[in-house]
């Protein structure tokens, strides 16, 4: 009876997983951390994702993933649900001087001198 128990136990314990993302990860601004969420993607992938985006630039589909040692076509295709591939946004540059964001005024027309 102990036994069966305590097989229970380790299996309750063992059972435990990670919660996967309610949206999907955006994997070209996501945050180590936030990456991990994902089912299948641990600290070690996490951080390979993370360097072929440094190294490569932003990821144009999911499929990309498959570049990483250690992501096969199965792995993917666990994964896919939760991910998915959104344009970086930029900071907006501050305007140069240019090219002034509103228009130049016209100096004010001189009035004619009265006689």
């Amino acid at each position: 009876m102990i036994f069966f128990l305590s097989l229970a136990a380790c299996g309750i314990v063992a059972g435990t997983t990670k919660k996967p993302p309610s949206q999907p990860v955006n994997i070209n601004t996501a945050t180590a951390e936030e990456l991990q969420h994902v089912p299948g993607i641990g600290p070690a992938t996490a951080a390979k994702i993370l360097q072929m985006r440094k190294s490569y630039g932003a990821f144009k589909s999911v499929d990309d993933l498959l570049a990483i040692r250690g992501i096969g076509k199965k792995r993917l295709e666990k994964m896919r649900r939760y991910l998915t591939v959104g344009k970086i946004t930029a900071p907006k540059a501050a305007p140069s001087a240019a090219n002034p964001t509103t228009p130049q005024q016209k100096p004010p027309e001189k009035m004619p001198a009265k006689p």
